[in-house]
């Protein structure tokens, strides 16, 4: 199991990967926010009720999607692209890492990001 330090090192390490990475997270299988990193020049997308209401929808996401793991294999990474962001959210135990990324970036930043991101998760399992 993840502890408190641990969650604090990935999200750190994650966040150092590119300029862009606006937020790096870990929530719990319950949608708390166990650690994180935020850009100081940033205001949030989300506000607090809308951010809640975000992990609880990773989590129940994350929970949902490990039924159709014995078929599919286990998720390595899911990259959402919206209009003002992009996401990337990767399985780690009973958590998940999220991290969100400017907008802007071109996508072979993100997937150097991704493949900077993998093996730092990796490593925490």
């Amino acid at each position: 199991m993840l502890n408190k330090v641990e969650a604090q090192e990935i999200t750190e390490r994650i966040s150092g990967i590119s300029r862009y990475v606006r937020f790096a997270g870990i929530i719990n299988n319950n949608g708390g926010l166990v650690a994180y990193v935020r850009r100081g020049d940033l205001k949030p997308l989300l506000d607090t009720k809308n951010t809640k209401n975000k992990f609880s929808h990773l989590a129940t996401q994350r929970g949902m999607a490990t039924q159709f793991n014995r078929q599919l294999g286990d998720v390595k990474f899911l990259w959402e692209e919206r209009e003002k962001v992009q996401t990337i959210s990767f399985t780690l135990g009973k958590n998940t890492v999220w991290i969100s990324i400017d907008k802007n970036v071109v996508r072979s930043e993100v997937l150097r990001i991704i493949d900077s991101c993998l093996p730092i998760v990796k490593h925490y399992q």
